[in-house]
């Protein structure tokens, strides 16, 4: 072994990391599970995007004019359908076990009393699970319906005005608003969420890997097998840029799928430039794979990481600055935005396959990716020095 030139060693190590990761059969199920599974159930769910006419059972126990009312605008609201009024609460569940409707709508004896009383009125809304938008767009159209009763019921907000106050408003003629939410303008929860989600479940399960991979390494003593090579910094090198261009080879093929071919599938917004997406997922993959196998001196078992990241992805949402803007964030959150490669790469493509931007509009995260290439990269070289 001491014997073998620079390439030779190389072509070692890429060897005995393909082996490692396909001869396990729990590195296999991450892989196909995390990627094509998941991939394809989360996209699945998400499916409908926008939800329109929503076939509803309606359960009308007042039997009043408000409640009359309520029926009637939740009908006219283009997410809801009103299929029928059932007798009772049973029969609703059983038309929707049928799949004749997707959701319940039940209002109690005293809905009207509650409301003409000054109380809080209460209605129930059940919703099935067969897509998670359901739920969402049955009870977005019953607050709008909510709020609308609401206004023509209960003018509270006029009556702690002067009579002067009240011929004003009475005079005063509306303000026309008309909002277009850009680069989504279909407002559909799936065109903005997926394209999030797909890089996230790349950062997740090739964290996964490498840390399954590596701690399976420590917990059978198998990084032994690169001691014959010498144990120099020459060496550490060699060792991890064979891992990662093994991790980065895979998941070239896995990002195919994920953001070229799931897009085309199920219609999420695909408008950027393939190119630029490309030099994007250059530095994001290989600094995931040094953050990865820098963090690799803390797996100690194969099973640890599983339990770790797994439950990392709503955090690395929010961290990435698509659900919430990154300059309302406090300074340790900013702080973490800049050491997960998840973060910076997440929002570099939203911009450029949602948002249509160009490599000027993504400069600070591409900056950000290829500093923390050079870091984590000089971390893993350093880790795998002690480890040999």
């Amino acid at each position: 072994m001491k014997t073998l030139n620079k390439l030779q060693q190389l072509s070692f190590v890429i060897c005995r990391e393909f082996l490692a990761i396909s001869t396990s059969y729990a590195v296999l199920l991450v892989l196909i599970g995390g990627i094509f599974v998941y991939g394809l159930l989360y996209n699945y769910m998400y499916a409908p995007n926008i939800v329109t006419d929503v076939p509803v059972a309606v359960v009308d126990n007042s039997h009043s004019e408000l409640s009359r009312n309520f029926i009637r605008w939740l009908d006219a609201t283009p997410q809801v359908e009103i299929y029928n009024q059932a007798m009772d609460y049973h029969e609703a569940k059983e038309w929707m076990k049928e799949g004749k409707v997707q959701g319940i709508l039940y209002l109690p004896h005293n809905f009207e009393k509650r409301v003409f009383r000054g109380d809080e009125a209460v209605f129930s809304l059940y919703a099935t699970t067969d897509a998670f938008l359901y739920f969402e767009a049955l009870q977005g159209a019953s607050s709008y319906v909510m709020l609308a009763i609401d206004d023509k019921y209960r003018a509270d907000g006029a009556v702690f005005l002067p009579p002067q106050g009240l011929l004003a408003v009475a005079m005063a003629q509306p303000i026309n608003v008309e909002g277009t939410v850009l680069y989504n303008y279909p407002e559909g929860y799936g065109s903005y969420l997926i394209p999030a989600v797909m890089m996230i479940i790349i950062f997740q399960t090739l964290l996964m890997v490498i840390g399954m991979v590596t701690g399976g390494e420590h917990s059978s003593k198998g990084i032994g097998a690169y001691t014959p090579l010498g144990t120099g910094w020459g060496v550490a090198i060699r060792i991890v840029v064979g891992k990662t261009s093994v991790y980065c080879a895979l998941y070239a093929v896995f990002a195919f799928f994920l953001l070229g071919l799931l897009p085309y599938f199920f219609s999420i917004p695909n408008i950027g430039n393939g190119l630029y997406i490309v030099l994007l997922l250059i530095p994001y993959l290989m600094a995931t794979s040094f953050f990865g196998l820098a963090a690799s001196r803390y797996f100690t078992d194969s099973e640890a990481p599983l339990l770790m990241i797994a439950f990392f992805s709503v955090g690395l949402i929010f961290l990435s600055g698509i659900s919430y803007p990154i300059e309302l964030m406090p300074w340790y959150w900013k702080i973490a935005h800049y050491i997960f490669p998840a973060a910076p790469g997440t929002l570099a493509f939203v911009k450029l396959n949602s948002m249509g931007a160009s490599m000027a509009d993504i400069r600070p995260e591409y900056i950000t990716l290829w500093v923390q290439v050079f870091i984590y990269f000089t971390i893993s070289i350093w880790v795998y020095k002690k480890k040999n």
